[in-house]
């Protein structure tokens, strides 16, 4: 019954564009992320929404009773309205990253489940699409239950604070996509601690607690190199109503790091496993 059924995939795909890395069956791989997710990983999964509400209790409302409001733009806002958007950003990047780096390591390096995967009709960018797509879900869900504790709260003070949740899927899609291509050529679990050096600094210096003004200027345009600098300016801005042409430069960040991901981690898995 398989063997048919891989033989008439691959058929229907010959002759097309991309055949050789792509079948088209990125589903199988959602529905199994699915069922791990059902079976063993959903504790993983819920730790990391509680996570951003204990930052949000802790600081928005313990901070916040020493520094009742914060000035962004010449507004003066509630600081918890301040961090929420920060908060729910990065989200969004952790939920991704844990599961493109280290669920894809041990996928890649231990269980050997893409060696398996690669030997049916499935190409690389249908795995790397797949374990995307499922780090998407998972950074969707949390958008979406994060929004569904700040906004009784009062936290998001704009109508645009809706498209805060399609941002937070984008920014998911591009951490993913690179967190994937980065674990690829990773070799030892304890290479992934790099991936920590580089997220800690991310959330303490990206303007997560605080505006970047405090920082000098040459400060401020490293910080302005960070990824989560930009995922947190495009939520804030929706969740605060600035709405300007700086969000589109910060979303295209977003495609820019999704492109290359893709492209590399592509790449990558053709070069191991397509020999």
């Amino acid at each position: 019954m398989f063997i048919p059924m891989a033989v008439s995939i691959a058929e229907a795909r010959a002759g097309k564009r991309g055949e050789r890395v792509y079948s088209g069956r990125v589903p199988q791989l959602l529905e199994r992320g699915f069922i791990a997710f059902k079976s063993s990983t959903y504790m993983i999964v819920i730790s990391g929404f509680v996570e951003p509400v204990l930052y949000l209790l802790s600081f928005g409302y313990g901070i916040g009773k020493l520094l009742p409001t914060i000035s962004v733009g010449g507004e003066a806002i509630k600081y918890a309205a301040f961090i929420a958007p920060a908060l729910l950003a990065t989200s969004a990047m952790n939920g991704a990253i844990y599961d493109s780096t280290m669920n894809v390591f041990f996928k890649l390096n231990h269980d050997r489940i893409y060696h398996g995967m690669l030997a049916t009709s499935m190409g690389p960018l249908d795995v790397a699409l797949g374990e995307i797509g499922w780090a998407l879900i998972r950074g969707f869900s949390y958008a979406c239950a994060f929004m569904a504790v700040i906004v009784p709260l009062g936290l998001v003070v704009s109508p645009w604070g809706v498209l805060a949740i399609p941002s937070a899927v984008l920014i998911a899609f591009g951490f993913a996509s690179c967190g994937m291509a980065v674990t690829s050529y990773m070799k030892s679990f304890q290479q992934l601690e790099i991936v920590q050096m580089f997220l800690l600094p991310m959330f303490l210096f990206s303007g997560s607690f605080y505006p970047l003004t405090v920082f000098p200027k040459w400060l401020q345009f490293i910080v302005n190199l960070f990824p989560l600098s930009h995922a947190i300016n495009l939520v804030r801005g929706l969740c605060l109503g600035h709405i300007n042409f700086a969000l589109a430069g910060h979303a295209f960040y977003f495609i820019v790091m999704i492109s290359v991901g893709l492209f590399f981690t592509t790449k990558r898995l053709n070069a191991l496993f397509m020999k």
